[in-house]
């Protein structure tokens, strides 16, 4: 089994990634796990995020690493939360308060007007100086609900509605969105260019 160092301290990332790379022969350990904290995010696209994490963890472990940046687009704002999702109401990672501002921006939009999909980019490098890191995205799109709905996932899950799933991503069994998410699309195509460049 392979080991790679995930750079980034969120839990249900890291669960889901550990799912989807444990069949390919994968062990993901969190950065945290090696006393590694988290990477400033300094830059203004995800690709270049997901470098400066990948690039931060692989120096500090000794690893291979993995760097994942993801967020949320909503077309009737223009965009946003994008590259700030995760700290859209002012706290990193307090998804309560973000999907809490979200639904109050958004709530006299009618339901066709409240279009959103989410995109993630991951970013894989061998050693801390890499100079071709794999590079993989991914997109889901969908809209945003009037009112959080389901259990499961994490982040901005329970207000992003699938209409061809007919339910919240919170609502879905874990295993059809770790295989249809924006996440589990990006890993996918990740994992052919592992299989391609081994």
């Amino acid at each position: 089994m392979r080991r790679i160092v995930l750079a980034s301290g969120n839990a249900g990332k890291l669960a889901e990634m550990r799912q989807i790379l444990s069949d390919a022969g994968i062990d993901l350990v969190a950065q945290g796990e090696l006393g590694i904290a988290d990477a400033d995010e300094t830059a203004s696209t995800f690709v270049e995020n997901a470098l400066i994490k990948a690039r931060h963890a692989a120096r500090l472990s000794g690893l291979p690493a993995l760097g994942d940046d993801s967020g949320l687009y909503v077309d009737a704002l223009g965009g946003a939360p994008g590259l700030i999702s995760a700290r859209y109401a002012g706290r990193h990672g307090d998804s309560a308060a973000n999907i809490a501002k979200l639904l109050d921006v958004l709530h006299d939009l009618p339901d066709g007007e409240r279009g959103a999909h989410f995109h993630c980019s991951i970013v894989l490098l061998r050693t801390p100086d890499d100079p071709a890191p794999l590079i993989a995205e991914g997109r889901w799109h969908g809209r945003i609900l009037e009112a959080p709905r389901g259990n499961n996932g994490f982040g901005y899950d329970p207000v992003f509605f699938d209409p061809e799933h007919n339910a919240s991503a919170a609502e879905l069994d874990p295993a059809v969105k770790n295989r249809i998410s924006h996440r589990g699309q990006a890993l996918a195509k990740l994992l052919k260019l592992l299989a391609h460049s081994a």
